[in-house]
């Protein structure tokens, strides 16, 4: 969805809430200038880069005591 700074501005809410659905593209003199995206589809596409990068033999325990004594 493409959406006007000035109706940003009028209804900050409803474009936040939409985020949630669809990428929202904010426009300035009909050009896009940024992006709204929801936070959990970040935190997804995050999660996806991970996998196949950490071994599958991690002791967590020992993970975490490394991570703690600040090795």
């Amino acid at each position: 969805m493409l959406v006007s700074i000035s109706e940003l501005k009028a209804n900050a809410g409803k474009y936040v809430a939409l985020a949630n659905q669809e990428e929202v593209y904010i426009t300035k003199n009909g050009k896009k200038v940024a992006k709204i995206i929801s936070a959990k589809a970040d935190k997804e596409k995050a999660g996806q880069a991970l996998i196949g990068i950490l071994p599958t033999e991690i002791d967590l325990n020992q993970t975490r005591a490394e991570r703690l004594s600040g090795k």
